[in-house]
């Protein structure tokens, strides 16, 4: 009898999760680029340092949340700057209208004694090229006095 009974036992507890009928299994968000209104660097970096950049961009409404940076290396020391968001897609969802702008925090950790020069993505142009808000900051060996 427990030789019939366990396999009896396994089939019923499988099919109690199999048999959820999902209405609607599509995603119910998207990832987009927001554009980047100004990034706050400091005037010059100090060697092995890290420093926090509060980069200003745009929210376009009340389901775009923000997600991350996508930080490319094109060069030793140069950077494009990404900021990812994500766009809820759900119906049943009212999402605010309201644009306004919003601050995140990229840490950025300094290993090279070059400058860097960043690019932060603000949207595209007319033509549909990408444009970028673009900043050059020196490195030191230590920090400034004033």
């Amino acid at each position: 009898m427990k030789k019939v009974l366990m396999p009896l036992l396994l089939f019923v507890a499988c099919s109690w999760f199999s048999s959820c009928d999902l209405d609607d299994d599509s995603p119910n968000f998207y990832f987009t680029t927001l554009n980047v209104v100004e990034a706050d660097v400091p005037e010059a970096f100090v060697f092995g340092k890290t420093y926090d950049i509060d980069v200003t961009y745009v929210r376009p409404n009340g389901c775009t949340f923000f997600e991350g940076f996508d930080v490319t290396k094109t060069a030793e020391t140069d950077r494009d700057i990404v900021v990812i968001g994500s766009v809820l897609t759900d119906e049943n969802r009212a999402c605010t209208e309201a644009v306004e702008e919003v601050v995140a925090t990229l840490k950025f950790s300094v290993i090279y004694t070059e400058e860097y020069h960043f690019r932060f993505y603000t949207g595209d142009d007319e033509n549909g090229n990408a444009t970028f808000v673009e900043y050059t900051i020196p490195v030191t060996e230590e920090e400034p006095t004033n």
